[in-house]
């Protein structure tokens, strides 16, 4: 990797930008929407990226993961204004009305589209989480948002982290020049445990207590396909160059009776030129070491794991510096800032979730779905009134048309 290329080259040839010690210290502020889990994480590692960073204003819904985000910004002697600290629902406005650079959008999947598009009327440049969104009216607007984003100079990045990873960039690049001839088949598995659930308070609300268990709620997250399995179906889509034309599939729910998502999918996309690629995900108690989280592809002249090694003609194994992933994202992002060069991920994240929405929507409607028919569907899946209280039941839109009320669990199976 060369240490001098531009953010602009790192999109259209996945070039890493250079580290750290390399760049100008411009300072940077930045502000966190989001403070759960993976808000958290992204404190220290937007710190840990580049010289003369700060955190300047955090968000969230609820004051206390609010609390537990100053906490750790104090332990790192980064300690935000009380008057730049802000939660409810509208706290992601105040966020975006301070002077911040760019903008973390860490919030559940379902709010993200509505956010960059603030961000971006804001004229912020953004770090947004993965997925994109949750269906497809909401990929429509990160799309066009990106575009936006384009017109203003505005860079956007995506926590698709695969896309800075030095070991992924290489091998991609080796295999887009042919290192394994023309790709003939491809697979993307996301098979690991399950994830916790918070026990209900007596305090909360159905809507609370749906959004403080975020992940297990289609509506809030879109399903583990679109949540999480986003990540290796955006690297074959990075392979191919492209997203699939349709897709087939099945699933359900056999080990998870809380929340309202399935707990294993299988899919079967196939792209423009007539490559099917092979999709399973799940999350479901395992024997030790038997996750599976990978992706692999075929070609006419060798195979290839996608991440650092190539079988083909010639045998090749990735042998440079393994950088944190997570922090590199931020690196790239701040870089392109401070070079005035923009980049923008917003398309790239846009349709890989997008592809996972169309598996979804095949497995739950039990029919071959086509790219067209999943990018131009009405399905929205945001409920209303999105409220906090009062400790009632809301209906949640799910699979088959049930409903989850609130009072018992769901088994889809």
């Amino acid at each position: 990797m060369k240490r001098g290329a531009t953010a602009a080259a790192a999109v259209a040839s996945f070039n890493v930008l250079p580290s750290k010690d390399a760049r100008a210290v411009e300072p940077i502020t930045v502000g966190l929407i989001g403070c759960g889990g993976r808000g958290k994480s992204a404190i220290k590692e937007c710190l840990g990226s580049a010289d003369e960073v700060k955190i300047a204003a955090v968000a969230d819904l609820f004051p206390d993961n609010l609390a537990k985000a100053k906490e750790i910004l104090e332990e790192m002697d980064s300690k935000v204004p009380d008057d730049r600290c802000f939660t409810g629902w509208d706290a992601y406005k105040k966020v975006m009305e301070t002077d911040v650079t760019y903008v973390i959008i860490d919030v559940p999947p379902v709010f993200r589209a509505e956010m960059l598009e603030a961000a971006i009327n804001a004229k912020k440049h953004v770090f947004m989480e993965k997925p994109a969104s949750v269906d497809a009216q909401g990929i429509r607007r990160i799309i066009a948002a990106g575009e936006k984003a384009k017109e203003l100079g505005l860079s956007i990045a995506a926590g698709t982290q695969r896309r800075h990873q030095g070991d992924y960039i290489e091998t991609i690049k080796r295999l887009h020049d042919g290192a394994i001839g023309e790709i003939m088949a491809a697979q993307a598995y996301w098979c690991g445990g399950p994830i916790g659930f918070r026990e209900r308070q007596p305090s909360w609300s159905d809507v609370e207590f749906q959004i403080r268990n975020w992940y297990h709620f289609l509506w809030l997250s879109g399903d583990h396909i679109v949540e999480q399995h986003v990540h290796n179906l955006d690297v074959i889509n990075w392979i191919m160059g492209t997203h699939p034309i349709k897709a087939y599939g099945c699933g359900g729910c056999a080990w998870q009776k809380r929340g309202n998502i399935w707990d294993h999918h299988a899919i079967d996309f196939e792209y423009p030129n007539g490559v099917h690629m092979t999709s399973l995900c799940g999350q479901t108690p395992r024997p030790e070491g038997q996750s599976w989280v990978k992706e692999s592809v075929q070609g006419t002249k060798g195979v290839s794991n996608c991440a650092n090694w190539i079988k083909g003609l010639s045998e090749w194994k990735y042998e440079g510096h393994h950088q944190n992933a997570y922090i590199q994202e931020h690196t790239d992002l701040i870089a392109s800032i401070r070079s005035g060069k923009p980049i923008n991920e917003a398309r790239n994240v846009a349709e890989s979730t997008m592809t996972a929405i169309m598996g979804r929507m095949a497995e739950y409607q039990n029919k071959e779905m086509t790219w067209e028919e999943a990018i131009n569907s009405n399905e929205n899946l945001i409920i209303q009134p999105l409220e906090l209280g009062p400790n009632e039941p809301t209906p949640v839109a799910i699979p088959g048309g049930k409903e989850y009320t609130g009072k018992e669990g769901w088994n889809p199976g």
